[in-house]
C-alpha cells in the first residue's frame, strides 16, 4: 500500500515537472526571440553591410566644427575681398593725387602763357600806333590780333573747364580714397568683416568715383551749376521706416548712450544745419556768382583788344591796349586767386557738415542701441571732428536756442 501511494506521488508530480520544464522552456524560448529596438536592428543591419552607424552626439562636435568653419571661410573671403578692394583704393588715391598735381600745372602754365600772350599782344598794338605805316604796321595789327584771338580761346576753355578747380576735386578724392583706405584697413585688422563690410566699401568707392570723375569729357562736373548744393561723396542711405525709439532712460546708460547724449546730438545736428552748411552754401553761391562774372569778362575783354587792335584811329589803339591790360588783371585774379579752388573748398566743406549730420541721423535711428557705435566714442568722433573738446561740444548744446545768433558748431572752418 505504501508502495501504491508513492508510485502515485511520483506520477503525480511528474506531469507538474514536466509542464514547468516545458513552460521554461518556451519563456526561455520567447526571451531569445525577443525583437531589438530599432536603433539595434539600424545598427545591426549597417554593420552586416559594412556601413558605420554614428550617433547623434557623436555628430554635434563635427557639426559646430563645420559651422565654425563656414564662419572662418566667410569671413576669410571677406578679407580677401576687402584687401582687393584696399588695393583699388590705393591705386585710385594715387592716381587722384597725380591728375590733381597735373592739372595744377595746367592752371599755372596756362594762365603763364596767357598772360604773356595778352601782354604781348597789347604792346604791339601800341607799337603799331607808333609806325608809319607800310608792311611794319601790318605785322604789328595782325600779330597783335592772332595773339588776341589765340588768347580768347584759349581763355574760353580755361573758364569752362576751371584747371584750378578741377586740382582741389582730385585733392579732395585722393584724400577722401586715402581715408577710405585706413578706415578699410582697420575693419581688416581690428573687427571681423563680413561680406556687409565688402558691399558697404564697394558701396563707397563707387560714390567717390561719381563725385570725382577723372575724365573731363562726358562726365565732368558743371564748374556753373544752376543751383549749389553741397559735395556728396558717400552713398545716400534710404530713410529708415521705423519710428525713432527713445533709449537710455537718463541715468542707465546703454551701450554708451543716454537720452541727454541723444538730444546733445541732435542739437548738434540742429547747429550744423542752421549755422555752418547754410553759411558755406552762402559762401559758395556769393564765390559762383564772382567767378561766373569773372569767366565772361575774361573773353570780353580779350575780344574787344582783337578788333581795336584791327582798326584804326586813336580810339581802336586805346581799346587794343586797354583791353589787353585789363582782360590780364581779370584773368590773374580768377585763374591766379583760384577762385574756382575757393568754390570747390566751399561746396566740399558744406557737403562735410551734412555728412556729419546725416551719419548722426541714421545712428540715431537705429533702434537697438547695442547696434550703434559706442556712444562715448561717438561723441568724442563728432567733438574732434568740429574741433572742439567734449566740455566745449556740451557747452554749445547747453546754451544754443534756435532764435540766438550763436557761434558755429566747427571751429576747424
Amino acid at each position: 500500500m505504501a508502495t501504491i501511494q508513492a508510485s502515485s506521488s511520483s506520477a503525480s508530480s511528474f506531469p507538474r515537472d514536466r509542464t514547468s520544464a516545458a513552460s521554461k522552456t518556451r519563456e526561455s524560448h520567447i526571451s531569445v526571440l525577443k525583437l531589438p529596438c530599432a536603433g539595434n536592428l539600424i545598427h545591426e543591419l549597417n554593420r552586416r553591410n559594412g556601413l558605420q552607424t554614428i550617433n547623434s552626439a557623436e555628430m554635434k562636435p563635427f557639426i559646430r566644427t563645420n559651422m565654425k568653419n563656414e564662419e572662418a571661410n566667410g569671413n576669410w573671403k571677406a578679407v580677401e575681398e576687402l584687401y582687393a578692394i584696399m588695393e583699388a583704393v590705393a591705386d585710385r588715391s594715387e592716381m587722384h593725387k597725380n591728375i590733381g598735381v597735373q592739372r595744377d600745372n595746367w592752371n599755372r602754365l596756362l594762365l603763364n602763357s596767357l598772360n604773356v600772350m595778352t601782354v604781348t599782344a597789347a604792346t604791339m598794338a601800341g607799337l603799331a600806333s607808333l609806325t608809319g605805316g607800310g608792311a611794319p604796321l601790318l605785322a604789328l595789327k595782325l600779330s597783335s590780333t592772332l595773339l588776341y584771338t589765340a588768347a580768347t580761346g584759349i581763355l574760353m576753355v580755361m573758364n569752362k573747364i576751371q584747371p584750378s578747380q578741377l586740382a582741389e576735386e582730385q585733392r579732395n578724392a585722393a584724400r577722401l580714397f586715402k581715408n577710405l583706405h585706413q578706415q578699410l584697413k582697420t575693419v581688416v585688422e581690428v573687427g571681423r568683416p563680413s561680406l556687409n563690410d565688402v558691399k558697404a566699401a564697394m558701396e563707397r568707392v563707387l560714390a567717390l568715383d561719381k563725385a570725382y570723375p577723372l575724365p573731363l569729357l562726358g562726365t565732368m562736373l558743371e564748374k556753373f551749376p544752376e543751383t549749389v548744393e553741397p559735395a556728396v561723396w558717400w552713398p545716400r542711405e534710404q530713410q529708415r521706416s521705423q519710428q525713432e525709439e527713445t533709449v537710455g532712460g537718463g541715468l542707465e546708460r546703454n551701450n554708451g548712450w543716454s537720452e541727454k547724449l541723444e538730444e546733445e546730438m541732435r542739437e548738434v545736428v540742429g547747429v550744423l544745419k542752421r549755422k555752418d552748411e547754410a553759411e558755406y552754401l552762402r559762401l559758395s553761391k556769393l564765390v559762383l556768382k564772382v567767378n561766373k562774372i569773372l569767366a565772361i569778362c575774361g573773353p570780353f575783354l580779350t575780344g574787344v583788344a582783337a578788333v581795336g587792335s584791327v582798326l584804326d584811329g586813336s580810339w581802336a589803339v586805346a581799346l587794343g591796349v586797354v583791353g589787353g591790360a585789363l582782360a590780364t588783371v581779370v584773368n590773374t585774379v580768377e585763374h591766379g586767386g583760384q577762385v574756382g579752388m575757393v568754390f570747390e573748398m566751399y561746396r566740399s566743406t558744406a557737403g562735410l557738415f551734412q555728412l556729419m549730420e546725416e551719419t548722426i541721423e541714421s545712428t540715431l535711428e537705429e533702434k537697438d542701441v547695442e547696434e550703434r557705435e559706442n556712444g562715448e566714442l561717438f561723441e568724442m568722433k563728432v567733438a574732434l571732428q568740429l574741433g572742439r573738446s567734449l566740455p566745449g561740444l556740451q557747452n554749445l548744446t547747453a546754451t544754443h536756442s534756435p532764435s540766438s545768433p550763436r557761434e558755429f558748431a566747427s571751429k576747424l572752418f
